[in-house]
């Protein structure tokens, strides 16, 4: 991923970090669950199965966590892709990622607080969204970064999938 983030994978679990004039950015997200399922898994008349198979893509839900130098709260922010959005050019440009929920948790906590509010962008301002997303792509959280994530959550999905492949080759192989 451009834009001098430090990559952390651990099992399904990726951490993207960077830090910025005296912010700490950090991206979680984990590629379990993040392929979503095929609309329609029946060839069509007269294409062979092995002519319709789609790239299997990843496009995994993901949390960024500003933190900021000298400050007890991170803001979290809760991001998806929506379904819709993923490949589809349109005539404007527009976010590939959403914006799902915002909150601050108290920095240094590895367990995030139910008690702290949690604001649903779905009730939120336009004006206010906007700016949020403009806060993320000062970070270098846009959509550079976002079809990047997708290519690297991809690549690891795959790389996982093979793994486990080959685990449950051995496991089941009958001696």
């Amino acid at each position: 991923v451009s834009g001098g983030w430090e990559l952390e994978v651990h099992g399904t679990e990726a951490k993207l970090v960077r830090k910025v004039a005296g912010e700490k950015i950090t991206v979680t997200f984990n590629i379990n669950n993040s392929i979503p399922p095929s609309a329609d898994d029946e060839p069509q008349e007269g294409q062979k199965a092995d002519e319709q198979e789609p790239d299997l893509t990843s496009t995994p839900n993901f949390v960024v966590e500003v933190i900021k130098d000298d400050t007890k709260q991170t803001l979290v922010l809760d991001c998806h892709y929506p379904e819709d959005e993923v490949g589809s050019e349109g005539e404007e440009e527009s976010d590939i990622f959403t914006i799902r929920e915002v909150s601050f948790q108290p920095t240094g906590e590895s367990d995030w607080k139910d008690t702290n509010y949690t604001l649903n962008t779905d009730s939120l301002d336009w004006a206010l969204y906007d700016h949020l997303m403009d806060f993320l792509a000062d970070r270098g959280v846009d959509n550079t970064f976002a079809d990047e994530l997708i290519e690297l959550s991809t690549a690891l999905e795959h790389q996982e999938y093979i793994k486990f492949l080959e685990d449950l080759k051995s496991f089941v192989k009958c001696q």
